[in-house]
């Protein structure tokens, strides 16, 4: 609708210099103010005429009125004055003709654009910490920040993703004493990271009786930041067990990074240091309890901590060196940092640092914040072990999918794939279907429902669509007629896509995209329901139907990858 939005807005200017010439509104403002009616039966279009009244002098319904008489020639459409509203309703011929014809030009490119082309986007999003199992509260910054890549990349932007990994900090010197006073390496390499947790949770439980250990992690860590070989080893092991299982999830979400610069890569390679100078030589950097802090009392924050009173760095000092790498090394256009919105504070407080600091650059700097996510009403935490992992949703969703499969298709081929694909997909799904801000509480049994604003539901009707096109054998290049209401409804909602892409975007929420991908199923599923396909009544009626179940097929698709959601053919 992009094209009709801007054609109709270009008709209104015109119209609108035929009544006066000092209105003031161009056809961009007019396109602005357009909206989409509530309800189908109103138009497609509706122009508020209220936004002319003061220019005009008029009262709303009496430009309305003469606007639509001025447009009675349209020739995209119907025009109807509706009390103080302009009213469009789009043409069957250009549903047809423009929206059909331009996805089948375009193919997987529909929706796409180059508003991004010669940019850079920096997105740090996923970032678990070394030595904790992926959970659930996980996979918010994971699916949200890989969505947000893939969206970039399909407006024409560079995308670097980065996986800022928890690898520094005084975690490791708990991990440390715990693994060497009740670890060993064979058990390790044997269980893999549910032991190394299992170490830490139990450090925990001995500190609450024995205080001390903590003074001892702190001196461990202290030692790591100092360079010990033998911490540093074993440290160095730690974080090659767990990338090892996080690329296990990576692998079933169809993720890859380009880069696992974790927090360790810039306080090890002196960045830490440099930032620590830099703050010192600007007069940024003040003593309080033997904590060196940047005031930020003038802009009603706390202070921000970058260097501990034990000497240790913390997370302020490596963000600051993150983004001052980033922009020397990439040179980006926007850094987007995908994290819980627990973490609002300490990004306000970074990006003010920035800007003290002098960087022009500091307003390029995106936190996107999410809300929490509990199962069942129960919240998650790592050192009581009160955690739902992963991987095991993972795969009691993949067994849940198989025994469905198993029931209603044993033959299917590939179906090991497809269970996957439809068992983590139901999970993703859900998680992006509503506003990342929301607080979430997780139910299997809904994520994996074949009906509703579902996962499933959205795969399988994708497949439905691959179904019809193999059993009509091709796909006609051009030719037939619409017929049918249906046909029209989705052509409307097929055009739509470019908007929803540029709107997700512009918003940094997967969700447009995931409820776009209910609204194009829904329009799909309402016109397989009224309109026969492959039996047609007509040639002419299954030429056009088969082509605009092609490019649902292609909207949905796209849409479905945009928001890390594999596409079987077959279900």
């Amino acid at each position: 609708m992009q094209n009709f939005k801007k054609k109709t807005a270009e008709a209104i200017e015109n119209a609108v210099l035929s009544l006066s010439d000092s209105a003031g509104l161009t056809a961009a403002d007019i396109e602005s103010f357009l909206e989409y009616p509530p309800d189908p039966a109103m138009g497609d279009l509706a122009f508020p005429c209220f936004r002319l009244s003061k220019a005009l002098r008029n009262a709303p319904p009496k430009i309305a009125a003469a606007l639509a008489e001025s447009l009675k020639d349209f020739s995209l459409g119907l025009v109807e004055a509706v009390g103080g509203y302009l009213n469009f309703k789009v043409s069957p011929d250009y549903l047809s003709n423009r929206v059909l014809g331009e996805i089948e030009e375009k193919g997987a490119s529909y929706g796409s654009s180059d508003i991004g082309r010669g940019k850079v986007v920096t997105l740090d999003y996923s970032s678990p910490n070394i030595c904790k199992p992926f959970h659930i509260g996980h996979l918010g910054t994971t699916v949200i920040g890989h969505s947000l890549k893939l969206l970039h990349e399909f407006a024409g932007y560079t995308c670097i993703g980065i996986n800022h990994l928890g690898d520094w900090g005084t975690q490791f010197g708990k991990q440390i004493v715990a693994f060497r006073k009740w670890g060993d390496r064979e058990t390790v390499e044997k269980i893999g990271i549910d032991e190394l947790v299992r170490l830490y949770v139990k450090f925990h439980e001995e500190a609450e009786k024995d205080p001390a250990l903590e003074d001892e992690a702190r001196a461990e860590f202290h030692k790591l930041e100092e360079g010990d070989p033998d911490n540093l080893a074993l440290w160095q092991w730690f974080v090659e067990v767990s990338l090892a299982e996080y690329k296990k999830t990576y692998r079933q979400l169809g993720i890859e990074f380009d880069h696992y610069t974790g927090e360790s890569f810039y306080i090890r390679g002196g960045l830490g240091d440099k930032v620590i100078g830099e703050l010192r030589e600007k007069n940024l950097l003040k003593l309080d309890n033997g904590a060196y802090i940047v005031d930020l009392s003038d802009y009603n924050m706390p202070p921000c901590i970058i260097v501990k009173t034990d000497g240790s760095t913390i997370y302020h000092t490596r963000d600051i060196a993150a983004a001052l790498y980033r922009k020397k090394t990439y040179d980006f256009d926007k850094s987007i940092y995908v994290t819980s919105s627990q973490q609002s504070l300490h990004f306000a407080q970074l990006f003010k640092v920035i800007e003290l600091m002098g960087y022009p650059w500091h307003d390029r700097l995106v936190h996107v914040p999410y809300g929490t996510v509990s199962v069942d009403g129960a919240k998650l935490a790592t050192r009581t072990g009160n955690v739902v992992l992963l991987k095991d949703l993972f795969r009691l969703s993949v067994e849940k999918v198989t025994e469905v499969m198993n029931e209603k298709n044993p033959d299917l081929e590939n179906r090991e794939e497809v269970a996957e694909a439809v068992g983590v997909g139901a999970i993703v799904f859900n998680y992006l279907y509503n506003s990342r801000i929301k607080d979430i509480n997780f139910t299997l049994d809904q994520a994996l429902s074949f009906e509703g604003s579902t996962g499933p539901y959205a795969q399988y009707t994708y497949a439905r669509t691959c179904s019809i096109l193999e059993k009509a054998g091709s796909v006609p290049s051009e030719g037939g007629s619409m017929t049918h209401a249906s046909e029209a409804e989705l052509l409307k909602t097929l055009s739509l896509f470019p908007e929803k892409v540029s709107e997700a975007i512009a918003a940094y929420e997967p969700s447009v995209i995931t409820r776009y991908v209910i609204d194009v199923c829904t329009a799909f599923n309402h016109f397989y329901r009224d309109c026969p396909i492959v039996t047609a009544d007509t040639e002419d009626a299954k030429t056009f139907r088969l082509r605009l179940t092609n490019a649902a097929k292609t909207v949905l698709g796209s849409a479905l990858r945009l928001i890390c959601m594999k596409t079987p053919e077959k279900i």
